[in-house]
Formats: C-alpha cells, sequence, structure tokens
C-alpha cells in the first residue's frame, strides 16, 4: 500500500453523483509528501466532489495550522490556514492540464488528491512569513541587525539621500498645480 492511496479518489466506478471526503492532514502526510514550503502541519480537510455531466466538480475546504520557517530569523513560526479551493477533473485519452480542467487517463479512473491538498495550502500562505514584533529569536535578530547594510534606519535614510542622483535634485522644488 503506498503512502498517498487514501488520497485517491475512483472516479470512473464511482456509483453516485455526489461524494464527501475528510481527511486530517497532520505531521507525516506533510513529511511524506516532502514538500519544500512546510513538512509540519494539522489541517482538516473537507472534498466534496460532484459530477456535472463529464466533469467532476471538486470543492475543497481546509482549515488548520501549518508550521514554517520565520523568514527573518528561522525559527519555526505556526500560521493559521483557511482556504477553499475548486477544482475540475474529467477522464480523457491522456494526461493533461487544459487550464481550468485536469484531464486524467480514463484507464487510470481517478485522481489522487494529495499533491493538490499540499498546494491549495501552500497557496494559503501569506508571502511574507514572520513572527509578530519582538517575537522574533533575539540571537538572530542581532546577527541580522549586525551584518545588514546600515545599522541603523537613520544611516539608511542618509545614505539615500546621498546617492540621489543630482540631476533629480531640481524636481524636488517643483510643485504640482492639484486643480488641473
Amino acid at each position: 500500500m503506498g503512502r498517498f492511496d487514501n488520497y485517491y479518489v475512483d472516479l470512473k466506478s464511482s456509483k453516485s453523483n455526489a461524494l464527501e471526503l475528510s481527511y486530517q492532514l497532520d505531521n507525516k502526510f506533510f513529511a511524506d509528501i516532502e514538500g519544500e514550503e512546510f513538512q509540519k502541519g494539522t489541517v482538516e480537510a473537507h472534498v466534496s466532489v460532484k459530477k456535472n455531466g463529464d466533469v467532476f466538480n471538486f470543492s475543497f475546504e481546509l482549515a488548520g495550522v501549518v508550521t514554517v520557517p520565520c523568514d527573518r530569523c528561522l525559527d519555526d513560526l505556526e500560521i493559521e490556514v483557511s482556504t477553499t479551493n475548486t477544482l475540475k477533473i474529467k477522464l480523457g485519452e491522456s494526461y493533461a492540464d487544459e487550464g481550468d480542467i485536469v484531464v486524467v487517463p480514463e484507464s487510470d479512473g481517478g485522481v489522487n488528491i494529495a499533491w493538490y491538498l499540499y498546494e491549495f495550502i501552500a497557496l494559503a500562505l501569506p508571502m511574507k512569513r514572520v513572527h509578530a514584533p519582538g517575537k522574533c529569536n533575539n540571537e538572530m535578530s542581532g546577527k541580522l541587525k549586525k551584518h545588514s547594510y546600515g545599522a541603523e534606519e537613520e544611516d539608511n535614510e542618509q545614505a539615500q539621500e546621498r546617492d540621489i542622483d543630482p540631476r533629480w535634485e531640481a524636481l524636488k522644488g517643483l510643485q504640482l498645480d492639484e486643480d488641473n
């Protein structure tokens, strides 16, 4: 039995036009999938599948917490995840991604949704993943400040002013007429 056999949805031999599935995604799931974004978490997944003609409409509801490294200090950071996504799948000759519809080979008869679950969670994460102010690892934050360009913000502002191209200085004196 494979690691992700529980996530296989048999479309070909399904007798009903609607199917409800629930999964508890845990640390083992995330470690097994070997994704690069994160490898720890606890997420509940509810998946409903409805057949509409020859297209299967998948609706995903995911809610829980995943652990990612903080972008600033690299310590673990727990982020709440809550997302809903849809996916349309139909059976065909061979695998194809036709934009809004994924075609899976009819010979397979179904689709394994494990990777889709992982991807939908990854897409729900914010771009910037940092602890709240003052919560980062103090030792790492100190090293970061020590090695960052311009240790103080004031130094950075002064450096920026000094680096301004003198040809742009003349524009500082211009005022815009806001009535036009």
